[in-house]
């Protein structure tokens, strides 16, 4: 059978289906390229002529804005320290407004807390920039900060923690912490306990034959005695008391968090004879955490920090931030 095809009559029109050629469609393409490449070549020849009628002022003052960044970035990375209140002025200042730190402060010239050191901002800030040398400043941020800011953060702390030296902000704050924030240290310490012990009763032996044995230093007090024996005062180690606590000063050593190597870092054995009460004061930095050990401890002894109360326990850690206004009494 052969399909012939008929002409669509008036009454059976349907719409043709068309097949383009292929030089219709290369025909279509190229005119349709052409038009892409006049609008790129208009929109560069645009570009162009802006730029060549720009005000030259205007490229000059963008030319000053990006030295000026530059120069910020720059001054920022080597500012040194704003000038701040010190200790002795912040001081004088409580003192002449009727209120006591009830802390009694020692004359040495080497006491970081107690001396006039009007050079201690800037020599922090020294030290930092030696160290970005060797590292960077990244991370170091908030260092950076508090040391030129510490004229606002020690005026404007809350009377609950105001240390009265260096002030970091943002670290935590709470009056007493975990064990496990200290692991390590704390369990060392406890299991030397005894040894640490032995050495102490030796020590104190020595006040049966006069008032303030060699090496011991008494601190005053509203009543009664508080005496303090170092083995680290101030980063700086005590050769002589350490001599007499060899074993005690290398379980020092084995600490892996131990400050001993700046001024806010401190190793004693501290005794409060009954009748003591230290008055309230606050420590001198929030940077560190100071550790107890109980070498003895009757009942009727207590460590009040930030407000709250707590006992020390023979052979046992308690660990607290002495920047919280704290006091201890037997």
């Amino acid at each position: 059978m052969v399909w012939v095809p008929l002409s669509p009559t008036s009454s059976d029109r349907r719409a043709p289906l068309h097949a383009p050629s292929t030089a219709t469609m290369s025909l279509e393409w190229l005119m349709d390229w052409s038009w892409s490449l006049d609008g790129l070549r208009d929109f560069i020849a645009t570009g162009i002529q802006s730029f060549r009628d720009c005000d030259a002022t205007a490229l000059v003052a963008v030319a000053c804005l990006l030295v000026l960044f530059v120069w910020y970035c720059y001054h920022v990375g080597r500012e040194q320290p704003r000038a701040y209140a010190t200790v002795n002025a912040l001081m004088q200042s409580a003192e002449a407004n009727g209120v006591q730190n009830g802390f009694v402060y020692c004359q040495s010239p080497e006491c970081v807390r107690c001396s006039h050191h009007d050079g201690l901002n800037q020599k922090l800030y020294h030290n930092l920039q030696e160290y970005a040398k060797r590292y960077s400043w990244s991370g170091m941020g908030r260092i950076h900060k508090g040391i030129r800011e510490q004229g606002r953060y020690l005026n404007s702390r809350p009377s609950i923690q105001k240390p009265e030296v260096f002030f970091l902000p943002d670290l935590p704050t709470t009056p007493y912490f975990s064990r496990d924030a200290q692991k390590h240290d704390v369990e060392l310490l406890e299991r030397n306990f005894q040894t640490i012990l032995c050495e102490f009763e030796t020590l104190y032996k020595a006040f049966s034959n006069c008032s303030l044995p060699q090496g011991w230093k008494m601190n005053s007090t509203p009543s009664g005695e508080w005496f303090t024996f170092y083995l680290v005062n101030q980063g700086m180690c005590v050769p002589r008391n350490c001599r007499r606590c060899p074993r005690t000063y290398r379980l020092l050593g084995s600490l892996r968090t131990c400050i001993g190597n700046n001024v806010f870092g401190n190793a004693c054995i501290s005794v409060l004879s009954p009748g003591t009460v230290i008055a309230e004061h606050y420590g001198p930095t929030n940077i560190r955490i100071r550790c107890h050990l109980g070498l003895k401890t009757p009942s009727n002894c207590e460590l009040v920090v930030g407000g709250e109360p707590q006992c020390w326990a023979e052979g046992r850690c308690l660990l607290f931030d002495d920047s919280f206004l704290h006091t201890a009494f037997h």
